[in-house]
């Protein structure tokens, strides 16, 4: 982690400021303030879902799942840990080549909000260099593992240059319930809405089997999907206390960017 020591030793003393990614894969910098929850979700009036994966178990599943979203031509954003990404190389590569987004899920799948801010940075830097040496691409999403937040971490990630993401729609397919089960948490949901940002992962026994069905009925509502980093917004923005986005400027919510 070549670019860890030199940004963790200043970190401590410039808390407060935000890191923005660039070519080399390290960090520059400007200023910042903000302090808010992450997105879970982005008012829009357009009928457009974001389909997430967090990716740090296995990838015996990752060729189905792409797949079936090339057929429903849907990107999403896979948020991978940097020991995953390490481990399978050739499943960045395949998620990449396939024109979905990469994001960031924490070096080694921590419960981050027990870490210092330091430790925390590590973490994310960690990945982001990870991904960055088989990419070339800097990241600019992440989520914390287990969905786990604090303010403290939402700064952190801001002030690395990242948009903090959550969601609105949990798949809840970690847990196995079945496919079944995995296409009504979706399909059934109360926060299914608009700009919702859906959770599922890879490397789960049936989330492959849920997803063309899953996303048929969502096309079948209205729906269609979008890149996440097209549906938030980076800038000119607010959060709600429920971590709902809203633009700031007089354009209307429809007009996303």
């Amino acid at each position: 982690m070549k670019y860890i020591t030199l940004f963790l030793l200043l970190l401590v003393f410039l808390y407060g400021i935000r890191h923005m990614p660039n070519v080399s894969g390290t960090m520059t910098v400007s200023t910042t303030t903000a302090h808010e929850l992450p997105i879970y979700c982005v008012s829009t009036e357009k009928p457009v879902l974001a389909l997430t994966f967090d990716s740090a178990w296995g990838t015996e599943d990752l060729n189905d799942i792409l797949t079936i979203l090339n057929n429903h031509n849907a990107k999403a954003v896979f948020f991978v840990t940097g020991q995953w990404a390490r481990n399978n190389p050739d499943a960045i590569r395949a998620i990449d080549a396939a024109g979905h987004e990469i994001g960031n899920h924490g070096d080694n799948h921590k419960h981050m909000p027990t870490l210092s801010k330091e430790d925390m940075a590590a973490e994310i830097q960690g990945c982001h260099n990870a991904v960055y040496d088989i990419t070339g691409k800097d990241m600019t999403l992440f989520r914390a593992p287990y969905s786990d937040w604090n303010d403290t971490l939402v700064d952190v990630a801001h002030m690395m240059g990242y948009s903090a993401i959550n969601q609105s729609v949990d798949s809840l397919d970690w847990k196995d319930y079945g496919t079944d089960s995995i296409i009504k948490q979706v399909i059934e949901n109360k926060n299914l809405e608009n700009g919702s940002i859906i959770l599922l992962h890879n490397g789960t026994t049936y989330t492959r089997d849920a997803l063309d069905i899953m996303l048929t009925r969502l096309e079948q509502m209205g729906y269609h999907f979008i890149p996440l980093s097209s549906l938030i917004y980076t800038s000119d923005y607010y959060l709600d206390h429920t971590g709902k986005q809203f633009s700031k400027s007089t354009a209307s919510d429809s007009e996303q960017h």
